[in-house]
Formats: structure tokens, sequence, C-alpha cells
């Protein structure tokens, strides 16, 4: 039996031709799966799946198929007698090892530097009037460590956090919400730590107006800048037009 080998690639066959929503479906889903760059955990897995069930698997530290429906113990029992228990135990040899530092460079050794966004939202009911959110945006790999300090001291109390959420994209982001009490004079900020950067980064939240009383301010300086030009503009026209200057469009 010939058995293509593929790095995490779904090998999709359809027994059937699909009549409305009923049908079959059988694929093979063979995996290199690495734990590490010194390849100690490194294993070889084909498993054999039929309408999402999977029936039949090998396992190169097991050495051996394994079944787990009654189809799939008979072929396993008669499959470790064949030559093709031979080839699946050379492929982690032939294939997985061979590839490992391919895959490392190209994918696994890639970092991304999360970008961070601090605000305040507005607080559930509870104990506490403020709170701060901490989002981390676009990173990779999904490990990261995001913790809040007060005055230089880890807060972990009133602190909530969600998983690395996956974009769908090779990327990831986090959000962590700290609630708190506002105190006159403290500083509080948000440490982010990834494998991406060569330190851990801080980032202090300015208590001195609510992001939205400073959006506002921003609008409206940018509205009374423009009202400015605009008003000078008109008065230089009407100044050209009352001396009798011909002006051209």
């Amino acid at each position: 039996m010939s058995m293509p080998i593929a790095f995490y690639i779904c090998l999709t066959l359809i027994l059937f031709i699909f009549s409305g929503t009923d049908g079959y479906f059988h694929h093979r889903l063979v995996q290199c799966r690495y734990s590490s760059k010194d390849l100690h955990g490194i294993e070889f897995i084909d498993s054999y799946v039929f309408n999402k069930a999977e029936y039949i698997r090998f396992n190169s530290t097991v050495g051996r198929y394994v079944g787990y429906t009654e189809l799939g113990v008979k072929n396993a029992e008669a499959w470790n007698k064949g030559p093709q228990l031979g080839q699946e135990q050379a492929e982690l040899e032939r294939f997985c090892k061979p590839n490992a530092a391919l895959h490392y460079r190209a994918i696994l050794d890639k970092t991304v530097e999360p970008h961070v966004r601090l605000s305040s939202v507005t607080p559930p009911s509870g104990r506490h009037p403020a709170m701060l959110m901490c989002s981390a945006y676009d990173f990779y790999p999904k490990q990261i460590r995001v913790t809040w300090l007060r005055d230089g001291r880890e807060v972990k109390s009133d602190v909530t956090s969600t998983e690395e959420l996956a974009n769908g994209d090779w990327y990831y982001q986090i959000h962590s919400h700290l609630e708190y009490t506002p105190k006159s004079g403290e500083k509080i900020s948000c440490m982010v730590e990834h494998i991406s950067l060569t330190e851990p980064m801080m980032y202090h939240w300015d208590p001195s107006l609510p992001e939205a009383e400073r959006n506002k301010i921003a609008i409206g300086a940018s509205g009374l800048v423009l009202g400015t030009i605009l008003a000078l503009a008109g008065l230089i026209y009407y100044k050209k037009k009352s001396s009798g200057e011909v002006i051209s469009v």
C-alpha cells in the first residue's frame, strides 16, 4: 500500500457522490507532532476517519495500528501483519525528522510583536466604580502574559482575562480587565510579556481625563482649526471682492 505523507494535511477521498445532504465521507489525517526543537517526544500519526469517526490509527510511539471500531480492529490486525506496518514505522525517520528544521524555520521560529491598547471601559455592576482594559492584538506565537501593576506591585485580585483568541490568520489577541477604585496619585500599568519582545513592555494609564473626554477635546480642537481656516478664507475673498479685484476661480 502506498502511503503519501503530508505535514498536517488532510487527504480526502470522496467514496460516493453526495445526494442532497446524505453521503459518505472518508479521509486520512497524517501528522508530525513536534514538542521541542531537540525532537524529544516527536510523533508520527496516521489516522483514518469515516463520517467524522476515527476507526484506525498508527502512532509511532505505540509502534503499530490500533482499531477503534469493529472494522478498525479487523483492519489493524491485518495491517500489523503486512508490509504496511514497516512503511508506517519508517515515516518518523524518513519524513518527520528531516523536515523538522524546515518547519521550525518557516513557521515556528517566527514571532510578531503585539499591538497593545490601554483603555477605560464601563465596569459591570460591582464594588468598583472604574475598569481598565488592556488589549494585545495581532501577535504570534500564541503564548503571552498580561499583568496589572499598581504603583509597581502586581495586582491579582479583581482581574479577569480572556484566553488567547485566534484571529483565524495565524495571529492572536487577548484582553485583560482590571476593576478598581481610583486613588489620587497612584500609577496603574499594564505589563505585556511575549517572546517577540526583548523585555517586558509597560503601558501606563493616564487618569487625567477619561478617554471619552480626551476624544471630545481632540474632535473639538480639529473643528476649531477647520472653522478658523474657513473663516479666514472667507474674509480674504470678501476684501478682494470689495476692492474690485477680479477673482479667478
